[in-house]
């Protein structure tokens, strides 16, 4: 139950981040590292999910 509880987790933060990501790039004067930063965040969160589900 605990590897399902934070696969659901990793799942939901990837989410969130995705949604900040998007809200970010549609922000005017948005600053391209913080874009960067949290876009590698997404990239290591699905490489974690897809990790974990293989």
């Amino acid at each position: 139950m605990a590897f399902d509880a934070h696969l659901e987790a990793l799942k939901r933060k990837h989410l969130a981040v995705s949604d900040a990501v998007e809200e970010a790039q549609r922000a005017p004067g948005i600053d391209d590292l913080k874009v960067a930063t949290m876009k590698k965040e997404k990239l290591r969160l699905k490489e974690e999910i897809v990790r974990l589900t293989a």
